[in-house]
């Protein structure tokens, strides 16, 4: 228990350093938020009522006081105050727990403020838009990534300094070395373009699609093909090498040598006895590919035109919308903290020799 809980306050430490971080990062260094949201035409009365409605007026150390009372769960208003920071109900989805003369204690969802370019629009309504796109994404990538992975790192490695083995490794190190954008751009244009006819996919479009009487959308499943594919195979690449490696040192042990001893086959060695104890490197690999894909989606859903979290995050950077920007990054934070924490529980259940 001991173990669990420092691994809790250790995220939550992290946690808190990342939101240190975007909030100087974002604040000092892109200039006047006030002049961003209002473009060139702005009058200086116009400025000074939005640095008041967004306490942009306020000074840096109170500030980053208000956004972190904006993003913790537990957080403390003052009810007399026309603030950004207080609590109204338009602005917070949360339940007052102690309220007092002056102050209110709320227990509320992080609040990640309103975009600067979509007429006041919510981030989290904006994150809660994108966000499972991306996740399908990412899922699939990793789904095929694992999957073929594995199973090339199995062939690989029965077929060791053979012709398939070496095929194997060499299509490996390019997959690693190609960069997703221009594997993007390649296949975009070689099977959504160049093959079309055979293939009948497109080289761009998302999940959902408006139909041609603009009567709805519907979702298309093959749009999803070709991103998921070049978003997995630099994964595929790496969990091919580290299955191989991995599973060829496990074959070396004492008990696999006992196991050949007994007459067992050498896949029937693998599938039994080495795959699960060769697992470990590879959980590794996943639960980092998995949550940078989070965050790496951004230059191949933009390429697919696939409306993910990533695609937002280049459209708010082109707009300089700050507070989407803020708020992805701070959810992708989160997501990877999540998964590295959840990596470790995995290890105890494919290893003993980590719980002890």
């Amino acid at each position: 228990m001991y173990k669990y809980l420092s691994k809790f306050g250790y995220a939550l430490l992290t946690l808190f350093g990342v939101v240190t971080v975007i909030f100087f990062l974002f604040t000092i260094l892109p200039g006047d938020p006030a002049q961003m949201m209002l473009g060139q035409n702005e009058t200086e009365e116009q400025l000074q009522n939005v640095r008041k409605k967004y306490g942009f007026d306020q000074p840096l150390g109170v500030q980053y006081l208000y956004y972190l009372n904006d993003l913790s769960p537990l957080s403390f208003h003052n009810k007399e105050e026309d603030a950004f920071t207080f609590y109204n109900t338009s602005k917070y989805s949360g339940t007052v727990l102690v309220d007092l003369d002056e102050i209110q204690i709320v227990l509320k969802l992080p609040y990640l403020r309103e975009s600067f370019q979509k007429n006041g629009k919510k981030v989290s309504q904006v994150i809660k838009e994108t966000l499972p796109n991306t996740a399908l994404l990412a899922v699939s990538a990793i789904s095929i990534a694992i999957i073929f992975g594995v199973i090339f790192g199995i062939i690989s490695t029965l077929t060791k300094n053979r012709w398939p083995d070496h095929v194997i490794q060499l299509v490996s190190t390019v997959g690693m070395s190609v960069p997703s954008f221009f594997s993007s751009i390649i296949f975009a244009w070689l099977f959504g373009y160049v093959l079309q006819e055979y293939t009948h996919l497109n080289m761009t479009g998302s999940l959902y699609e408006v139909d041609d009487f603009g009567e709805g959308s519907y979702i298309q499943w093959k749009n999803l093909i070709l991103p998921s594919i070049v978003l997995g195979i630099r994964p595929l690449a790496v969990i091919t090498q580290l299955m191989r490696n991995s599973l060829l040192e496990v074959l070396n042990m004492d008990y696999i040598r006992t196991a050949r001893a007994k007459g067992l086959s050498e896949f029937n060695i693998i599938r039994k006895h080495a795959l699960r104890n060769s697992l470990n490197p590879v959980v590794t690999a996943v639960s980092g590919w998995f949550a940078s894909m989070l965050a790496g989606a951004v230059f191949v859903e933009y390429i697919f035109g696939w409306n993910g979290l990533g695609k937002e995050i280049v459209d708010a950077l082109n707009a300089l919308d700050l507070p989407i920007i803020m708020g992805a990054v701070l959810i992708i934070a989160s997501l990877f903290i999540l998964i590295n924490s959840m990596v470790d529980i995995i290890y105890g259940w494919l290893d003993p020799r980590v719980r002890i």
